[in-house]
C-alpha cells in the first residue's frame, strides 16, 4: 500500500473474529490481528476507514434470534461496535456503520442470494425457511436502528476523547434514467429512488420511511415509534455510496398483483443497463455497462439541497434581460439577488428557498452551505463568467444526452 501511494484504506471489521460468539468474550487473537493492521498503517502515514459490518454475521446470534429480523440485533451489534470503538478508536476516526444495508435487506432476506438466504416462493430460488414479503423490511428497520444506536454510542461515550470520529452509512445507489419521458416511467424512477435512497436516508433525515414505500407496503414494512423518529433522525456524518452503473427504468406495475407481494413488487419497476438490453425486475450489480458520468450525477443527487441549476438560468435570465434594458436606454442603476441566505417567506414559509446559500432550519445551529447558485454568481461578478446559457451545466444533462 505505500509503494503504491495509498493515501487511505477502508476494510472492514470482521464481527465473528473479534467477537466469536457475537456477544461475551473478545477474541485476542482477533484484537491482535487488527491492531497490527491499524498500527502498521498509522506508521505508513495512510488514513484509516473502517466498517462495522460487511456481511459478515455471527452465526450463534443468527441461530439464537434470527439476526437482523430480531430487535435484540440491536443490543448486540451496539456492544460490538463499543469494542471497537474502546480499541482502535484512538487510531480510527473514520468508521462506516454497515455496508450495502438495502442489498443486504433484499438479497439476504427477499430473493436469498445472499445469508442467511431467507426467501419464500414464489419470490426467491431454493427457499428452505424465511418470508419474502415482509423480512426485508423487518431487517432494513433493524439496520436503521442499529445505525442510530451505534451513532449515539459513539457521540455520547467516545466523540468527547476523539474529537474528529466521523460516522456515516454507506449504501449502494445506481443512478435511475426513465426508459422514456411517459409520466408512468418517471414517476416510476422516482419509486425506485424512494425504495432504494429513501428507504435507508429518509429515516435517517426525516425520520420515517417515504410515503410510497408506506401506501406500497403498508403493514408489512415496521413504523418507527414517536421516540424511535427522534432517535434516528440525524443519525449519520456523511453518507458512503457504491455506485455500479446507471439503469433506465421503467413502469412495471400495469397489472400489479393485488396479492402476494414483495419488495420488487412494491416498487414495480423495470430495470435495463441501455435502452436496448433486456428488461429485468430485480437489480443485481454482475454485469454493468461502464457509466463514470452516472457517479457525477448521483453525486449531485444526493447534493440537491444545493444543486439549485434551475435557479442559476433563472439568475442569468433576468439579469440579460435587465442588461438589453440597459443597453436600450433603461436608467437602471443596479440589480439585487434576493436572497443571500434562505429565509422565512411570507406567502410560502421555508418551503421556498430564494438564498444563495442553503441554511438547514432543522438545525438548531441553523448552519449555512453556499450552493451552486452562489459559486456562479461569485465568478459572475469576478468576471469570470459571463452570462451565457450554455455554460451552465444541469445534473439533468447526462439524461438529457442518452435522450
Amino acid at each position: 500500500m505505500s509503494d503504491t501511494g495509498l493515501e487511505a484504506y477502508r476494510f472492514s471489521i470482521s464481527w465473528s473474529r473479534l467477537i466469536p460468539r457475537g456477544k461475551g468474550p473478545v477474541n485476542p487473537k482477533g484484537l491482535e490481528y487488527y491492531n497490527n493492521l491499524i498500527n502498521e498503517l498509522v506508521k505508513r502515514g495512510i488514513e484509516i476507514h473502517v466498517t462495522l459490518y460487511h456481511l459478515d454475521f455471527p452465526q450463534d446470534l443468527e441461530d439464537e434470534y434470527h439476526g437482523w429480523l430480531s430487535p435484540r440485533v440491536v443490543e448486540d451489534f451496539t456492544a460490538y461496535a463499543d469494542v471497537c470503538f474502546r480499541e482502535f478508536g484512538d487510531r480510527v476516526t473514520h468508521w462506516t456503520t454497515m455496508d450495502e444495508p438495502n442489498v443486504v435487506a433484499m438479497s439476504a432476506y427477499d430473493s436469498g442470494l445472499f445469508p442467511p438466504s431467507r426467501c419464500s416462493a414464489p419470490f426467491g430460488t431454493n427457499c428452505t425457511a424465511g418470508n419474502s414479503t415482509v423480512e426485508p423490511y423487518v431487517a432494513a428497520h433493524n439496520f436503521i436502528l442499529a445505525h442510530a444506536s451505534v451513532v449515539s454510542l459513539y457521540r455520547n461515550k467516545y466523540q468527547v476523547s476523539y474529537t474528529d470520529g466521523r460516522r456515516r452509512h454507506q449504501r449502494l445507489q445506481h443512478l435511475g434514467i426513465p426508459f422514456s419521458s411517459s409520466s408512468a416511467d418517471i414517476a416510476a424512477t422516482q419509486r425506485a429512488l424512494d425504495f432504494s435512497v429513501g428507504w435507508i436516508l429518509d429515516p435517517l433525515v426525516h425520520g420515517d420511511y417515504p410515503e410510497i414505500m408506506k401506501k406500497k407496503a403498508g403493514s408489512r414494512i415496521p413504523s418507527f415509534t414517536k421516540e424511535q423518529s427522534e432517535f434516528i433522525r440525524g443519525g449519520t456524518d456523511f453518507i458512503g455510496i457504491n455506485h455500479y452503473t446507471s439503469l433506465y427504468i421503467s413502469d412495471g406495475s400495469n397489472g400489479e398483483n393485488t396479492g402476494l407481494r414483495d419488495y420488487n413488487a412494491d416498487v414495480a419497476t423495470i430495470f435495463r443497463f441501455s435502452r436496448n438490453d433486456t428488461p429485468t425486475d430485480q437489480f443485481v450489480p454482475t454485469k454493468m455497462q461502464s457509466d463514470p458520468q452516472g457517479l457525477q450525477c448521483l453525486g449531485q443527487f444526493f447534493n440537491d439541497s444545493v444543486n439549485d441549476p434551475e435557479r442559476v438560468r433563472y439568475l442569468s435570465a433576468y439579469i440579460a434581460s435587465t442588461l438589453a434594458a440597459l443597453r436600450n436606454g433603461a436608467n437602471v442603476k443596479g440589480y439585487f439577488v434576493w436572497a443571500f441566505i434562505d429565509v422565512f417567506e411570507l406567502l410560502a414559509g421555508y418551503n421556498k428557498r430564494y438564498g444563495l446559500h442553503y441554511v438547514d432550519v432543522d438545525d438548531p445551529m441553523l448552519p449555512r452551505q453556499p450552493k451552486f447558485s452562489a459559486q456562479w454568481y461569485s465568478k459572475f461578478l469576478r468576471n469570470e463568467i459571463g452570462i451565457n446559457m450554455d455554460k451552465i451545466v444541469s445534473p439533468d444533462a447526462h439524461e438529457r444526452a442518452d435522450q
